[in-house]
């Protein structure tokens, strides 16, 4: 026997093992009952209702993740700004307390009043609020004591000046406010 006649002996032999494993194949899914099938395509639909459900879950978390960081995005950039904008109001609130009484009636310095009055608009528009100081009881949290003095109107432990105003934003502290307190 040369070597075609070997190989085509083979090839003869592998087609004829490929014939009889498609027909066991076949034989098994005709041995298969209606029960069995429908058990195994129920199996399957609630394998691909859970994966669904699993993928809308997943998506309604990513939908929240994305709208907290887009909020704290949003207040992070309103703090910065108003952190810019804090001591250009400090410095108007110090030169319109020290004018003079001749300027004082002039004109032109009722338009600066009234620069004033709008940066006091656009801080209150950004949910920013001054932190009460005076005559509150000190509070590490929102006022930064710069030294005690003695009192006779308030209690220790309570603001009895404030040299610069604190704002926040909610409960985030954009800056606090700068105060004596009574010994």
């Amino acid at each position: 026997m040369n070597q075609e006649d070997k190989n085509e002996v083979e090839n003869e032999a592998e087609v004829a093992e490929e014939v009889e494993t498609s027909e066991e194949t076949v034989e098994e899914a005709r041995e298969l009952t209606i029960e069995e099938k429908l058990e195994a395509a129920n199996a399957e639909a609630a394998a691909n209702l859970d994966g669904w459900q699993r993928a809308r879950a997943e998506l309604a978390n990513a939908r929240k993740r994305f709208d907290r960081q887009t909020q704290l995005s949003y207040t992070n950039a309103t703090i910065e700004v108003a952190k810019k904008l804090l001591p250009v109001m400090d410095d108007f609130d110090r030169a319109l307390e020290n004018v003079p009484d001749e300027i004082g009636e002039n004109s032109w310095f009722e338009g600066l009043s009234g620069v004033m009055r709008k940066m006091d608009r656009i801080i209150e528009s950004i949910n920013a609020e001054r932190i009460p100081s005076v005559g509150e009881v000190f509070d590490p949290n929102i006022h930064e004591a710069l030294s005690t003095e003695a009192s006779d109107e308030h209690e220790s432990g309570v603001v009895t000046r404030e040299l610069q105003g604190g704002y926040r934003i909610g409960d985030r502290v954009i800056r606090p406010a700068l105060v004596y307190v009574a010994e």
